[in-house]
């Protein structure tokens, strides 16, 4: 190695760490991921200092929460990461396969965030394995193909459909103007959130539907899942969440794999 390249590689350093860190900033800034940043920044100040001061008994400790940390933070936040490294993707554009799916999460994702920047408030539910009839047969039945235009309509404030959850199944709005049950849990909720987060958070702890919340006042996303509420979920987040539930496994495809018995056989 030359000396130029000696003296230029802490700079290359500098740019490298500098571009991971904005990214991972960009990723999670404004979201409740953000607080692990802050929470790992924290963390790497103390172990810095317990080394430095030569506090054995500390550094100990750190190193074993570390390990424990490392763990907890990817089974929790599992859907962000999965959605940052998905970008990483070597292959164009065009090389991705555009199912179904991809085309409905981009229509439900569009309109959420239409709606939240016109500040309307609205209740989405996609009902994942157990069934929702019970909530859906006593509202507006639809049963009509989702669309974009179609859900936005549904929540305008001219319509009568507006005040209420709209159910999704499959990709098929089911129902409207659909009346869920409240949470009488209100440890999650701010004082921002109303009656619609209560009913999201009430539907989620009932069901394994995931919920989605737009508040009239603020007009931040929420997502409300097992019982718990996720508040100002930005539209990366958005997508990544509802992918790592909804996202069917690809089937194996078994005729194109080797058989040997049918090899055996010619």
């Amino acid at each position: 190695m030359s000396p130029l390249f000696h003296n230029i590689t802490p700079f290359i350093e500098i740019v490298i760490i500098a571009t991971v860190l904005n990214y991972l900033l960009s990723f999670f800034w404004n979201t409740r991921s953000m607080d692990l940043v802050l929470g790992l920044l924290a963390f790497l100040l103390i172990f810095a200092i317990s080394s430095w001061l030569n506090l054995p008994i500390l550094h100990k400790i750190m190193l074993l929460i570390g390990n424990v940390a490392v763990i907890g933070t990817l089974i929790i936040f599992q859907p962000e990461l999965r959605m940052a490294l998905a970008k990483f993707s070597l292959k164009g554009k065009r090389f991705k396969e555009i199912t179904e799916f991809d085309k409905f999460l981009d229509q439900l994702a569009n309109s959420t965030y239409r709606l939240s920047e016109k500040r309307i408030g609205a209740l989405i539910v996609l009902q994942h394995e157990d069934s929702l009839d019970e909530f859906a047969n006593k509202a507006v039945i639809l049963n009509a193909n989702f669309s974009s235009e179609l859900l936005e309509s549904i929540f305008a404030t001219t319509t009568p459909l507006h005040d209420g959850a709209c159910i999704v199944r499959d990709m098929t709005i089911v129902a409207a103007a659909v009346i869920l049950p409240l949470s009488e849990d209100s440890s999650q909720l701010t004082r921002s959130m109303g009656t619609r987060h209560r009913a999201a958070l009430g539907a989620s702890q009932l069901t394994d539907a995931l919920t989605i919340v737009i508040s009239e006042e603020s007009g931040k996303v929420s997502i409300a899942r097992d019982g718990v509420m996720t508040p100002g979920v930005k539209p990366d987040r958005f997508k990544g969440i509802i992918r790592s539930i909804f996202t069917p496994p690809q089937k194996p495809d078994f005729k194109s794999q080797f058989n040997l018995r049918e090899w055996l056989r010619k």
